[in-house]
């Protein structure tokens, strides 16, 4: 159990720490007091409530409630609500912090925390007083989660290729439609949606979709079964439907047709998030290879002095410490509102899911035969890690993102 929780007094004030109006606009290497005090609560939250549970979550695929319950307590889930409801308003940088720390110990809980906070998202960006009263302040009441409704069976990384839809009748929205692999889908108290309500064709995707908060125990909506994934087991994936779902007027998120503009501007506030957890994932992975590497015997001595194992780890390290850079440069620019925040945070997105993966393979042949076996950690690290390649954008959307950039920039006379 914890025995130490964070002093009350510096949870009270994180708020003026954490705020993005208080990020520095210069590099700065060196976590302040708050900061540093989140990270070692997160790194012993971790370590005694998260490491030892890991192995069960995944080989049963419960959804982690104990876990989450404990992160709440502690202030461990929903950083980023504003400080004016009660919360913490965490800026981006800091909430990776703490984000990085819980990844190590299992990213399938970490990702059914941070899949909360990505369906909150769109309601701090673009909720009136009212909506984020009603439904970030009741995430700050009680130990409920939120999740995010995109992806559908016809349309991942093409999210203009939304079918959902949703049509206008009096004061309400009639909504109707399946979303798929929804993180925290079948746990979520309330959902953000994303549906078309412009049925032309030829609507530009900016135009032709609106964002909805739709709460979980309203008539229609159906969450699916619990589906079974290769890795990230302790996070509930579901599909949900939607069938004549009656949303109220004040459920619309900044107007009608907004909804494209409110769901892409949520990515770029989370993919940095994604990132520090493939970095947490692949910081896991280089220790356990090293201290395998350390015990192992072969030839006569420690598998670690054959230069071929200690080039891996010297490559791991090299991964995470780079990866680690591109999170935290992405973060400090979406924080400071720098133009090149977009293209960074897909950068670090991208570079920080190959990464995981390459350390979570080479993990795996320096623990050998024992690293096929599920009794030994890293075969899950390795399950786990594929999907920072896939969700949140795929490696090659997230290339798609950066060259696109890169030839604005170009045109623009930069570099």
């Amino acid at each position: 159990m914890l025995r130490k929780i964070i002093n009350p007094s510096v949870l009270h004030n994180a708020s003026k720490y954490f705020s993005t109006t208080a990020v520095s606009k210069n590099y700065n290497f060196q976590l302040n007091d708050t900061q540093k005090e989140f990270l070692e609560l997160s790194q012993k939250f971790t370590k005694e409530e998260i490491i030892p549970v890991a192995a069960h979550y995944d080989r049963t695929g419960e959804y982690p409630w104990p876990v989450i319950k404990k992160a709440w307590s502690l202030g461990l889930l929903n950083h980023h609500i504003p400080q004016s409801l009660g919360g913490l308003e965490f800026g981006i940088f800091d909430g990776c912090v703490v984000s990085e720390a819980l990844a190590y110990g299992c990213t399938g809980i970490k990702t059914a925390l941070e899949g909360s906070g990505l369906g909150q998202t769109p309601v701090i960006l673009a909720g009136n007083k009212e909506q984020q009263k009603k439904y970030l302040g009741r995430l700050l009441e009680e130990p409920l989660v939120a999740a995010y409704c995109v992806t559908e069976p016809g349309a991942g990384s093409d999210v203009a290729g939304v079918k959902t839809k949703a049509v206008k009748k009096g004061n309400e929205w009639i909504l109707n439609g399946t979303k798929m692999w929804i993180t925290n889908g079948g746990v979520a108290n309330w959902y953000f949606v994303l549906a078309r309500t412009n049925p032309d064709p030829k609507t530009p995707a900016s135009k032709a979709f609106t964002a909805f908060i739709v709460e979980r125990e309203w008539p229609g909506v159906t969450p699916g079964r619990k589906e079974i994934n290769m890795g990230q087991r302790a996070s509930d994936t579901r599909m949900v439907t939607f069938e004549d779902v009656r949303i109220p007027e004040e459920n619309v998120l900044l107007g009608e047709g907004a909804g494209f503009k409110v769901a892409m501007g949520t990515f770029d506030k989370t993919r940095p998030a994604v990132a520090c957890g493939a970095v947490g994932l692949a910081h896991r992975a280089l220790d356990e290879a090293t201290k395998y590497a350390m015990e192992r015997k072969a030839f006569g001595k420690p598998i670690a002095e054959h230069q071929a194992v200690a080039f891996m780890l010297a490559d791991m390290a090299i991964g995470v410490e780079t990866a680690r850079l591109a999170w935290m440069k992405s973060a400090w620019a979406l924080d400071n509102k720098d133009p090149q925040g977009t293209m960074l945070a897909s950068i670090a997105k991208c570079y920080a899911a190959d990464v995981a993966n390459k350390c979570a393979t080479d993990a795996v042949q320096i623990f050998g035969g024992a690293g096929f076996n599920s009794e030994y950690p890293v075969e899950k690290l390795m399950r786990d890690a594929k999907i920072y390649q896939i969700y949140e954008g795929t490696a090659q959307i997230q290339r798609l993102i950066i060259s696109r950039q890169i030839f604005a920039n170009a045109k623009q006379g930069g570099v």
